[in-house]
């Protein structure tokens, strides 16, 4: 363990104020070691995460806070922190009998009326750094949820049918954040000492469904700076293909055709650039050899792979598409969100092969093309995101080495 120093200023309060307590009181209370130990691990996850004035990645934030402890605590921390989250009844019922009037009748007899308010005092001031890290977390979640929105918007009604569990796709992920956002800040936020962390103004307003729509275009203007982003970090020549979109639409005669055609060459080289023919065979070989509808004969009568099948190859790295079978997925076949993906982006170029020579520079084919262009950007980010993707220069697996 780290010296007190330390764990007065970036460890739980609860857990501080529980070593200070018989080990017989704490037993009592239903605080055993592994509870403080999570509680410390869990609270120091969170200011690491809070921490927006570091330089440092999330990812690299949390490592350096998982040295700080050793490493059998690391252990014991994250399985009771897995626990409790994974068995809602238990953390409900844990939560409900420390809220409960019996339970804090006892305690204040147990402690006395200094102690218990020091206790009670610390699982609020706790709370609302878990809070805070709950709020920023399920916000972060609203520019996966916009692109996902934005990129199933492109598929047809048919086009989703033909997605297994295609019930999945009718739900409004962004809604479901929002409303969650809200219920969150009013259950819990509200009650809570949240001048204590560190805690912006924008993080105690609360999300309404009334705002969606103007939540969803400042986020929508995230996703696609996002998702320009990380195509230039893969090649620079490929943002172009967008902004020269963009300009089309905004100020050539012509926009709508010139946009279409800069979108489907967009699509069509970072498919190019990704993998060749010959490597997305290879990986349908080794892993969806039974999917239907990934190829086509070429005039020689050779199986070639179609959109599908490469885009299906992009979002998954050329890497296994193999995973755990559960209940509602037997592991066979591609993930729902990759094949969605995909569908996506081959039903987005589809729909904008219409626009190359239809031009008819209506407003209505602007709004058209502009939603394709918002579906694209969001599938883009999400497959960049998902894949990690090096367009160039990434070395493939084995089995697709040329």
């Amino acid at each position: 363990m780290q010296d007190s120093a330390v764990v007065g200023t970036r460890r739980s309060r609860i857990a501080d104020f529980l070593r200070q307590l018989d080990p017989d009181v704490r037993t009592a209370l239903h605080f055993d070691d592994s509870a403080i130990i999570g509680a410390d691990l869990l609270i120091s996850m969170c200011r690491a995460l809070l921490d927006t004035g570091s330089d440092q990645p999330w990812y690299d934030r949390l490592e350096s806070t998982f040295e700080e402890f050793d490493l059998s605590d690391v252990e014991t921390g994250l399985d009771y922190i897995l626990e409790q989250t994974q068995n809602k009844d238990v953390a409900i019922s844990w939560l409900n009998s420390f809220k409960g009037v019996n339970y804090n009748a006892f305690a204040l007899r147990l402690l006395g009326a200094r102690d218990f308010k020091r206790l009670v005092d610390a699982v609020k001031e706790d709370g609302a750094i878990v809070a805070l890290a709950v709020r920023r977390g399920l916000r972060a979640s609203m520019p996966f949820a916009v692109a996902w929105s934005d990129a199933i918007s492109n598929m047809t009604e048919n086009q989703r049918k033909a997605v297994s569990k295609a019930d999945i796709l009718g739900l409004d992920f962004v809604q479901i954040v929002i409303m969650a956002d809200e219920a969150f800040g009013n259950k819990f936020i509200s009650t809570l000492p949240m001048d204590l962390t560190t805690a912006t103004a924008d993080d105690l307003v609360g999300w309404r469904p009334d705002d969606m729509t103007e939540i969803v275009s400042t986020i929508r203007h995230l996703v696609a700076d996002s998702s320009v982003k990380r195509l230039e970090r893969e090649n620079s020549q490929l943002v172009r293909k967008i902004r020269g979109a963009k300009d089309a639409l905004a100020h050539s005669e012509d926009g709508i055709s010139q946009a279409a055609n800069s979108l489907i060459e967009l699509i069509d080289r970072i498919l190019r650039e990704a993998f060749t023919k010959e490597q997305v065979m290879a990986w349908i070989e080794a892993n969806l050899p039974d999917e239907p509808g990934l190829t086509y004969p070429d005039e020689n009568g050779v199986d070639q792979p179609n959109k599908r099948a490469e885009v299906l190859c992009f979002v998954y790295r050329g890497g296994p598409t193999a995973r755990e079978a559960h209940e509602h997925d037997n592991g066979q076949g591609p993930s729902l969100i990759h094949d969605v993906l995909a569908r996506v982006i081959v039903a987005t170029r589809k729909s904008l092969q219409g626009f190359k020579h239809g031009d008819a520079g209506t407003q209505e084919e602007k709004d058209q093309l502009f939603s394709l262009l918002a579906g694209l950007e969001g599938a883009l980010l999400l497959g960049l995101s998902i894949s990690q993707v090096g367009i160039k220069g990434d070395k493939l697996p084995d089995n697709l080495e040329a």
